[in-house]
């Protein structure tokens, strides 16, 4: 069955692989980045080469601008059934370094943004009675890591919103998914940024070399474990095949502290029904 999907931050990472995997298991794929015309332009001009791909520019701090890529999408096709939010950015360091500038930018590509194309997407699924919506969080957005506080924290944010929709929506046909990677090997490691206020990093003596510190045990974690991004996009792609009101509410996909993560996922799954059973809603648990 012909099935057209919508994908942020496809100028790398997890977003290109996902771009790719998708054509070649025959969806159409509509895939957005910043700056086609700019820096991205090499970027958007190799995707669009692919069978059933479809580059459109989009600033995910737009609603304006979302809204009309999504509306595109619904002249062109008619239809849209899948979205995969995977936009964003690395921000560490000593958690007091970041300014509100620093906060508000990571809260708006991980959280505002995914809530933006979430509301665009939403009102097209429910007339359907069918679509899928899968959010890129993290390990990392089930336990927080010290000097990754706010990138947790912004994470931490999407696994409340999706788990919340995940239960409001899926008696109307939308399945919500969290998608929830361990560290990969990918260009985001290599545009990470850091808290402003460098100042403050100075009163933190020795705590202040932690940072660098993580930098180094990650790449010695990737040279050790040789994790392949692949596997992200492979299993977006088990998602999309799987029977709708039969997708997981979350994925890990993590060959290190991915154990650690399913662990905390089950028990919280368990409580979860126990919780939502109190309140007399078990139908939303069906």
């Amino acid at each position: 069955m012909k099935k057209v999907i919508l994908i942020t931050g496809t100028n790398s990472g997890f977003g290109w692989l996902h771009t790719h995997t998708l054509s070649d298991a025959g969806f159409t794929v509509y895939a957005t980045m910043r700056d086609t015309s700019g820096k991205n332009k090499d970027k958007a001009e190799e995707l669009a080469k692919l069978k059933n791909v479809h580059v459109i520019e989009v600033d995910l701090s737009s609603e304006n601008s979302v809204n009309k890529a999504v509306s595109h999408i619904l002249a062109a096709e008619g239809q849209l059934d899948v979205l995969i939010n995977n936009a964003g950015n690395f921000m560490g360091g000593i958690a007091e370094t970041f300014t509100q500038k620093d906060i508000d930018t990571l809260f708006d590509v991980h959280f505002n943004a995914t809530w933006r194309t979430i509301k665009a997407v939403l009102p097209q699924m429910r007339e359907q009675k069918n679509g899928l919506i899968v959010n890129t969080s993290s390990v990392l957005g089930r336990f927080s890591a010290p000097f990754m506080t706010f990138y947790n924290a912004a994470k931490f944010a999407v696994e409340g919103l999706s788990e919340g929709l995940h239960y409001e929506v899926r008696s109307l046909g939308v399945d919500v998914a969290i998608v929830q990677p361990g560290a990969f090997p990918t260009e985001i490691f290599g545009k990470s940024t850091y808290g402003s206020d460098s100042t403050i990093a100075a009163d933190y003596g020795d705590l202040s070399a932690i940072p660098e510190q993580i930098g180094v045990g990650i790449g010695q974690l990737f040279e050790n474990l040789q994790p392949n991004p692949q596997d992200v996009a492979d299993a977006v792609l088990n998602l999309i095949n799987k029977p709708q009101g039969q997708r997981p509410l979350r994925t890990v996909v993590d060959v290190a502290t991915g154990q650690f993560a399913k662990d905390a996922n089950t028990h919280v799954s368990e409580g979860y029904k126990n919780f939502v059973s109190a309140f007399g809603l078990q139908e939303l648990l069906n």
